[in-house]
């Protein structure tokens, strides 16, 4: 699944997650490629704006969306700091995302390669092509930094 071992869009997801981070929320940052370009990006924010869908993921899409027009992101690729998990991967088959491309695995929460592992359950209408790893050391010991600073 991986064999991408960095990338100037995860590089860009991360910044996103570092500022969810330093706005107290779970860092997690995503952005949506068309062309080679960033069409769409976004970082965790359900506390800060009280809404429990406002994942990274999610902003990111809608973003694009807004910004080709479009709710089908045909073509398009996500670039995420964390494996999606069920709400966010079935958002990604609707908006007909292309690729994703996540860094850390979250064997808990995730539902790509772990949990329901979504889009090879036979009723996904669109699947993704998948590729995990990339920069998941980064993403794992921002995860890591943020979660100690809340126990400790």
């Amino acid at each position: 699944m991986s064999g991408f071992p960095s990338s100037p869009f995860m590089a860009r997801a991360l910044e996103l997650a570092r500022a969810a981070a330093a706005a107290g929320e779970v860092p997690v940052g995503a952005v949506v490629v068309r062309d080679g370009q960033i069409i769409g990006e976004g970082a965790n924010a359900p506390r800060t704006q009280h809404d429990p869908t406002a994942h990274a993921e999610i902003a990111a899409i809608r973003a694009a969306s807004v910004a080709i027009n479009s709710e089908r992101l045909t073509g398009c690729d996500l670039w995420v700091t964390l494996e999606p998990c069920a709400m966010c991967a079935g958002a990604i088959a609707h908006a007909r995302i292309a690729r994703l491309y996540w860094a850390a695995d979250d064997p808990k929460g995730g539902a790509v390669a772990h949990g329901p592992a979504l889009f090879g359950q036979p009723t996904i209408h669109h699947a993704p092509e998948c590729y995990g790893g990339i920069m998941a050391g980064e993403s794992a010991e921002l995860l890591r930094a943020f979660f100690a600073s809340r126990r400790g």
